[in-house]
């Protein structure tokens, strides 16, 4: 089984709906549904989608052989979202924590299916202003402790998308220069630790000890050429998915977006 998770920055953008730029070059290329095609995933889980569905062309909605199920923001247009597209109809969908201020973001969904609950996630952003690092963190608590209850009564639990924060040095370029900067604010680095003290296992690292893997890069300076990134988009696993890991890996020469794919092969 093939799952991946990618924060695709903008749905209409990435399947040419709207034209995408990069380096002066203008393209209406599906990308997304290439790869799609291309990867030929059990479930793929997109963040950042900035979409509602009839925003979308209808024969851009769903790609061939695919089921679909997006969750948009309501509290404003053009901004967060995400979409899971998956071979096999879910037992349930959710879309909700029950908690207001985190729902109406659309950032999450929940597929439930008989041998697992997997999450597609958008994490928060703390970098606009100070208190949007505490709705991040606050954001962090209300889904793992939802998802502990999930654990508790012996659910098998996959948790991926862009969790926007580096856990460790080895998951950034600069730790030293961005000490200070959200998504990498000891507060946060915490809070993974929290997860992880949790029993949820982070995929990568459990079989990649190496640095310079990263899934995201700054449009600026040329820092995908020259590697400058960080490593914040993950699956999160409880202990009996781990046990049936393959391979988990990135792929960071896939275009279409400043994030790349992360795929998790399980046996």
């Amino acid at each position: 089984m093939k799952i991946i998770t990618w924060n695709i920055n903008g749905y209409r953008s990435i399947v040419g709906q709207n034209p995408s730029k990069k380096y002066d070059v203008i393209s209406k290329d599906n990308k997304l549904f290439q790869y799609i095609n291309d990867e030929n995933p059990d479930i793929i889980m997109l963040q950042e989608t900035k979409s509602e569905l009839e925003q979308i062309n209808k024969e851009l909605r769903y790609p061939d052989g695919y089921l679909g199920f997006y969750h948009s923001a309501r509290s404003r247009k053009g901004y967060s979202g995400v979409v899971t597209f998956t071979k096999k109809q879910p037992n349930q969908v959710i879309t909700n924590l029950g908690i207001e201020r985190f729902d109406c973001e659309g950032r999450i969904l929940e597929l439930v299916y008989d041998d697992f609950n997997i999450f597609n996630v958008y994490f928060p952003n703390g970098t606009s202003r100070p208190e949007r690092v505490d709705y991040k963190l606050e954001f962090y608590d209300a889904l793992f402790t939802y998802t502990n209850k999930l654990k508790n009564e012996g659910k098998n639990i996959i948790i991926s998308g862009d969790y926007n924060t580096a856990h460790n040095e080895i998951d950034l370029a600069r730790p030293k220069e961005n000490e200070n900067n959200s998504g990498f604010l000891r507060i946060e680095r915490d809070k993974m630790d929290w997860i992880i003290q949790n029993e949820y296992f982070d995929s990568f690292r459990e079989l990649n000890n190496e640095g310079d893997h990263y899934t995201w890069w700054s449009n600026r300076g040329r820092a995908k050429e020259n590697n400058v990134g960080w490593r914040i988009d993950y699956h999160m696993v409880t202990e009996e998915i781990l046990k049936n890991i393959s391979k988990v890996y990135i792929q960071p020469d896939t275009e279409g977006s400043d994030h790349c794919p992360v795929v998790l092969e399980l046996k």
